[in-house]
């Protein structure tokens, strides 16, 4: 087993609580009485004039696939040149840009504009493991109220195609993936969920020394890992929401969150203590069980 059991259902139930906020975010942004008068999706626009990206539906995975190549080079770049203070800059306007897009779903944007800023602070320049993982539950929900509207359920397939052999090949081939979890988590500023030992009770000799400095063994979740499966949980939502409506299409959408958050159980159950591991991939599984799942249900 990867992780403590205490520390594994807190990871799980975390990753499983972010999945069903972004889909309430997402749900957010929904044009309800323009869908019900087109019978097509509507959704409103985002705050702060921001615009999505203009994308065809069918191909709208290339270009995240593109943004993720090459936001991977330049976090490589900034691992290379050990240049933590322009991650960190990086960090904080990518939060407070997800968070304010995420909060605008439930209150006055500019309200959300200022609690998002005011946590990004605290999360960037005050490290605390109970805000790290509260924003990190809404970050996602904002790549979702952009992407999710601009995907479709083929585009998203092959996007979770994509990144699963990425992952694989990131983790146990080139091991980059490894290298920039590493400097995310030694500048303190990690885009993902993470629990340290310290918090666990059952792992009572947590702390190890090296080289004089007492270090705590963390359990750390990808950020990819989280807003990927929320991806495509937000565009089978998109599409159940024409023939079941808003309630149960997004009741059976909470379908693939519940198969997803039993794929990454099974991989911490499964995964041996300290080695990394691609969680895409079993993700990946989870998110098309889950989507079988929600095709047979709409047989019946």
């Amino acid at each position: 087993m990867k992780h403590t059991i205490s520390v594994t259902f807190m990871l799980v139930m975390l990753f499983f609580v972010a999945q069903v906020v972004g889909l309430l975010v997402t749900n957010g942004y929904i044009d309800h009485e323009a869908t019900k008068e087109t019978g097509k999706v509507m959704f409103v626009n985002l705050p702060y004039d921001i615009e999505r990206p203009p994308m065809d539906e069918k191909s709208s995975f290339v270009f995240i696939i593109t943004a993720v190549i090459i936001g991977t080079l330049l976090v490589l770049l900034l691992v290379k040149f050990k240049r933590t203070f322009l991650w960190k800059v990086w960090f904080f306007l990518a939060v407070v840009l997800c968070l304010s897009i995420s909060f605008s779903a439930f209150m006055n944007a500019y309200l959300a504009f200022v609690i998002s800023v005011l946590l990004a602070v605290y999360k960037i320049f005050r490290p605390n493991v109970i805000i790290h993982n509260l924003t990190e539950i809404f970050v996602y929900g904002g790549l979702a109220a952009i992407f999710v509207p601009v995907m479709n359920v083929f585009a998203v397939i092959m996007l979770l195609i994509f990144i699963s052999i990425y992952d694989f090949i990131a983790v146990f081939k080139i091991k980059h993936m490894i290298t920039m979890a590493k400097f995310q988590t030694d500048s303190k500023v990690f885009a993902g969920l993470l629990i340290p030992y310290k918090g666990a009770k059952s792992e009572v000799k947590s702390k190890k020394k090296v080289k004089g400095v007492s270090v705590v063994r963390t359990a750390i979740l990808g950020g990819g890992d989280i807003g990927f499966p929320l991806l495509f949980a937000g565009v089978v939502m998109k599409g159940l929401i024409i023939d079941n409506g808003f309630l149960f299409g997004f009741l059976k959408s909470l379908i693939i969150p519940v198969f997803t958050s039993f794929a990454l159980l099974f991989l911490l159950t499964k995964g041996q203590k300290d080695k990394f591991y691609p969680a895409m991939p079993i993700l990946s599984v989870g998110c098309l069980l889950g989507y079988a799942v929600v095709l047979l249900i709409n047989l019946v």
